[in-house]
């Protein structure tokens, strides 16, 4: 069983709670959304098939518990669930990057989702698959890529009407370059949202560049 996959690499985790983490990131080619911000677009395409056990062999060369399956959009792959369940099976903590277009319901429960919920100048807010919300466990993330202060006023009024910090973990993170970290700081300050402000670890140590 094959998936695409456009690399797979050892670096810190750079989003989600998880920041921080030396963790095994497996990258899979191809996404059909084009967030106006995408800082991936290189993996739309490329790559090389490689077989699931392959995958896992080449996980276990870095030695580290903590494994991302990321994209592009990795659910776009109807075999990146077994990937999930396999990882899970050996014994990885694993989290899955998922842009929100696609359906979470038969993800592994043993996998953190991180769902990204696109905003209105994401370009892709129309994609937002809304039932995803329903399978969400305290042990998943909802992330919100901002690109302005209307995003953020956006994404606020979504968070109340849905729960959402009662239901797991909510990440509001500034575009790079569209947002200041500080405006975004003050904005969340003001209104004592509930929710984890985020910046992105791995371009502040490395910048924008894949591998990283």
């Amino acid at each position: 069983m094959k998936l695409k996959i456009h690399e797979i690499f050892y670096s810190l985790q750079g989003e989600s709670t998880r920041v921080g983490l030396p963790t095994v990131f497996i990258r899979l080619t191809g996404c059909p959304m084009r967030c106006v911000y995408c800082d991936t677009a290189y993996a739309f395409s490329g790559g090389s098939n490689m077989e699931i056990a392959d995958i896992l062999a080449k996980v276990a060369e870095f030695g580290t518990p903590y494994v991302t399956v990321t994209g592009g959009e990795p659910l776009a792959q109807k075999n990146c669930h077994v990937l999930l369940t396999e990882l899970c099976d050996a014994g990885y903590s694993v989290s899955l990057e998922t842009g929100g277009a696609m359906d979470i319901s038969i993800v592994d429960p043993r996998v953190s989702v991180i769902l990204d919920i696109k905003t209105p100048e994401s370009g892709e807010v129309e994609n937002n698959v809304w039932g995803n919300l329903e399978y969400l466990k305290k042990s998943d993330e909802v992330k919100f890529v901002l690109c302005s202060h209307a995003d953020y006023e956006w994404a606020r009024e979504v968070l109340a009407q849905h729960h959402l910090a009662d239901t797991c973990s909510v990440l509001f993170s500034p575009v790079y370059n569209l947002v200041a970290p500080t405006e975004l700081a003050a904005w969340v300050l003001a209104d004592k949202l509930p929710v984890r402000m985020q910046l992105q670890l791995h371009k502040i140590l490395w910048g924008e560049k894949p591998g990283v």
